[in-house]
């Protein structure tokens, strides 16, 4: 047994599972070299004066044209999963490699910052959530003329054109999971294991228009199992396929400390559910196509791997079983002829980048990120790697050194 099914089966003994692992990352730095080893180039692109991030692993920092590249700056990542203080989102131009600050945003966390993301195929509209009277909104700002537009929901997940979007309960989830909702409005359903009510909302970005489209109770019924009675429910993870009819996501609930998963897919108005996979554990996914979906994912018999799923099917597929062997963050590149995925810090407190050719089935290592022990457990800074338009670079975050910082690798030549 090695360390990750060791620690997979630790998920029974959470508290044993936290010191275990404190002994672990502590132990591993004290040797580390703490250098980071890249086969290719990588600028640091924030500046160094405070902390930087962009967010999650399934969208691009980048405008259509990359001509500029937006994310946050901010305090306190890593002592807070969610901080009180405002980041301020930052506009980037790549060309003159002037910075400037265009807007603040109150809601956001360490893990998949605010949502911050180009509205569509655009070159110059964002999106990203905040606070509004007390109520979580997002808010679409044109970079150029600085006209804003409110939209009464935050979004989760925001289809390819820019049309739709689907959300969550950002309070549910930052309670539950910290690290990936937001701190600023108490959850109102904390003493509802199953909340009476619904658990992801449609948004018609054009018209401004929400609607609930899955309730808990839905999924407690559907396809039921008995570690689902006296469980807290939640859900996690939603993921629009990129034509923009079908989504994913992760339903999770919690007793007695132990954390069951299930991956399900459903129309974009909630319709048409489907149970792709529900041997506890699933953890990060990402869109192959409209119909297929790469996850790490934990399946009886075969165990902890990489799996290629056909959506409203049981075929699967495994990706890489003897190169990929730990849980990363995955994300296609548009022309659809790789994926890149990274690791969590190893024992000596290396990050690893590794590229995966679709046509070759080759697994190619491209860099060893050193992570300060500053940023560890619910704090950590994952590399979150992410693809530009052209599929030549890849942004990630990172700590390398005293602040969690933006990173560009070019794969365009080596060093």
């Amino acid at each position: 047994m090695n360390l990750h099914e060791i620690a997979y089966q630790l998920r029974k003994l959470p508290w044993l599972k936290k010191h275990l692992k404190d002994l672990y990352q502590f132990t591993g730095n004290i040797i580390s070299d703490k250098q980071t080893k890249t086969r290719y180039p990588i600028q640091r692109i924030s500046d160094s004066d405070t902390e930087h991030l962009f967010g999650y692993y399934d969208k691009s920092p980048w405008n259509n044209n990359e001509s500029k590249i937006i994310y946050l700056s901010a305090t306190g990542a890593y002592k807070q999963v969610a901080p009180s203080e405002k980041a301020h989102i930052i506009l980037h131009d790549i060309k003159t490699d002037k910075k400037k600050t265009i807007a603040d945003t109150k809601t956001w966390n360490i893990q998949q910052g605010c949502m911050l993301q180009w509205l569509g195929d655009s070159n110059d509209t964002i999106i990203f959530n905040d606070i509004n009277h007390d109520k979580y909104v997002s808010r679409i700002l044109n970079t150029e003329t600085m006209q804003e537009r409110i939209i009464d929901a935050p979004i989760y997940s925001l289809s390819k054109d820019g049309k739709t979007a689907l959300t969550l309960d950002f309070s549910r989830l930052h309670r539950l999971r910290p690290g990936y909702g937001y701190s600023n409005l108490e959850d109102r359903s904390k003493n509802q294991a199953l909340p009476d009510g619904y658990c992801i909302w449609n948004i018609d970005i054009g018209a401004n228009k929400i609607k609930g489209i899955l309730t808990y109770r839905q999924l407690y019924e559907f396809q039921y199992d008995d570690s689902m009675k006296d469980a807290e429910h939640k859900v996690n993870h939603i993921m629009i396929n990129p034509k923009g009819n079908r989504f994913m996501f992760l339903h999770r609930w919690i007793k007695k400390g132990v954390k069951k998963t299930r991956l399900l897919t459903a129309d974009i108005d909630g319709n048409n559910l489907f149970c792709l996979l529900n041997d506890d554990m699933v953890s990060h996914c990402n869109w192959k196509n409209d119909n297929t979906i790469l996850c790490w994912a934990h399946k009886n018999g075969l165990g902890n791997h990489y799996y290629l799923l056909k959506d409203q099917s049981d075929e699967l597929q495994l990706i890489a079983p003897d190169e990929l062997t730990v849980d990363g963050h995955p994300s296609y590149s548009p022309d659809g002829k790789y994926f890149v995925t990274d690791t969590y810090p190893d024992f000596h407190r290396k990050q690893f980048l590794y590229l995966y050719d679709l046509d070759t089935k080759k697994v190619k290592e491209l860099a060893a990120i050193h992570a300060n022990i500053k940023y560890r457990n619910d704090c950590r800074c994952d590399l979150h790697p992410r693809w530009n338009h052209s599929c030549d670079k890849i942004c990630f975050d990172a700590a390398c050194d005293d602040k969690r910082q933006v990173y560009i690798i070019d794969l365009k030549e080596t060093v």
